[in-house]
């Protein structure tokens, strides 16, 4: 294929249409990280920040964890699209929004067992932990509202309309940010007032989401019937695609936050330091996401309509473009990497700490693109037995160059294994990509 009929192709429209609203809703979530770390980073003892890296932690641990709820529910409506079936949108999106209830009254329930836990395998200071757990105990009334919004933001990749993702992404995190001004500037709250602003904005952003939906649903057609819903070969195949991604998930949030637990063994001013370059790992991770979302509803779409070259060529136009913003994301961190630290936070200590693993951020967009792009592939394809052993396998390989590096290096040994694991869930799903083909070809 010359250069100048690879950019006639159709998909780089699609593409760009797609992913850009979804970069700019996903860069508003590492942005609200960064809001919350800016205000408690000004506060007078470094330990706020770290109290609310650790609550945050654990929240990752709680919701990304059930980030099956979003991807499961896109791959599904995504395919169901793709076969015409509106009925089966609806009944995709039921059982999604069944599954998220019920498994927001098991975390509310079981949320002091959680928190002990989680504190029991973290090693922070014993004001990190009480401040962690003041952070917890007020932003865990959000959990039905987070895992709902999961499930409808699946739903909207799905059917391809990320306009209204942005939209109730942009006014949740808004939102937020105004909370989190008023309650821990205003009110002096500070970790509380932090976890309080993130859970009222969860909710109210359940309700836009929900009305948002409604006028979707009515523009796709279809009809809502119970027996679908409730089929129960559908619902066993959700469960089993939902646990895959969630096995996937759970050892990818235990990664980064195995790599919090050994950095805060160092102090906390490393801890600190840490969690201040953390949101430049959240902005890589949300940017580039755009691409492997838009890759998730259009190859979904191809595969549901069992149309080879199409997937190909979304591979490829999706790919190219998350290279190009990778390339960006790096030389923005290379000339601006230090201002950005020093936004972040106004304590010296933890300023200059950060600035020495300033070169693992710049080269880190590079490196992780892959993985995203990939997750972003077997999602639409709902390969998630794939996802599943080729996660297993990196998280192996990342433990033991975690253990290997850190003796020899230090805390740059942590950032070290951390790049092998990025690159390593590149190269193993790659190796298998070509099962994605042939579930195209039926």
């Amino acid at each position: 294929m010359s250069v100048s009929s690879f950019f006639a192709l159709p998909s780089h429209r699609e593409t760009w249409r797609l992913a850009f609203p979804i970069i700019l809703s996903n860069s508003s979530v590492p942005l609200l990280g960064a809001v919350d770390t800016a205000v408690v980073g000004h506060l007078p003892d470094p330990h706020y920040i770290g109290s609310v890296a650790i609550g945050a932690l654990i929240f990752s641990f709680l919701y990304w964890g059930f980030g099956f709820l979003r991807m499961g529910t896109t791959g599904f409506v995504a395919q169901a699209v793709g076969e015409e079936d509106a009925t089966e949108v609806r009944s995709v999106l039921a059982r999604a929004l069944i599954l998220a209830a019920v498994i927001s009254v098991f975390v509310l329930a079981l949320q002091g067992f959680v928190l002990w836990m989680a504190l029991s395998l973290i090693e922070g200071s014993a004001i990190v932990e009480d401040g962690a757990s003041s952070y917890f105990s007020v932003r865990v009334w959000g959990a039905p509202a987070v895992l709902g919004n999961y499930a409808l933001m699946g739903f909207f990749i799905g059917i391809r309309n990320t306009r209204a993702a942005l939209v109730v992404q942009i006014f949740m995190n808004g939102l937020n940010v105004i909370l989190d001004l008023l309650f821990v500037i205003g009110f002096n709250w500070d970790v509380v007032g932090v976890a309080a602003a993130t859970a009222i904005s969860e909710t109210l952003a359940l309700g836009l989401g929900l009305f948002l939906v409604r006028r979707e649903l009515a523009r796709i057609g279809g009809q809502w019937h119970v027996s679908a819903i409730r089929s129960l070969q559908k619902m066993a195949r959700l469960l089993a695609v939902n646990l895959d991604i969630f096995i996937r998930t759970i050892l990818l949030i235990f990664a980064f936050a195995y790599f919090t637990a050994e950095a805060a063994k160092e102090g906390n001013v490393t801890l600190a330091a840490v969690a201040v370059l953390m949101n430049f790992m959240h902005f890589i991770a949300h940017g580039l996401d755009g691409f492997a979302f838009a890759a998730e509803g259009m190859v979904g779409n191809a595969i549901g309509a069992r149309k080879v070259s199409k997937l190909r060529e979304i591979v490829w136009v999706t790919g190219f473009w998350a290279l190009i913003v990778a390339c960006l994301y790096s030389l923005v961190y290379l000339i601006f990497g230090t201002a950005i630290v020093n936004l972040l936070t106004g304590i010296e200590e933890v300023r200059e700490r950060a600035y020495e693993f300033l070169p693992w951020l710049i080269a880190a967009p590079l490196i992780s693109i892959w993985s995203y792009q990939l997750d972003g592939i077997f999602i639409g394809a709902v390969q998630s037995k794939e996802m599943r052993n080729c996660m297993i396998i990196s998280f192996i390989a990342y433990m033991l160059c975690m253990q290997f590096f850190g003796d020899i290096w230090g805390t740059h040994g942590l950032w070290a294994a951390l790049m092998v694991f990025m690159a390593t869930r590149a190269v193993t799903l790659a190796l298998v990509y070509p099962r994605v083909e042939r579930r195209a070809a039926g």
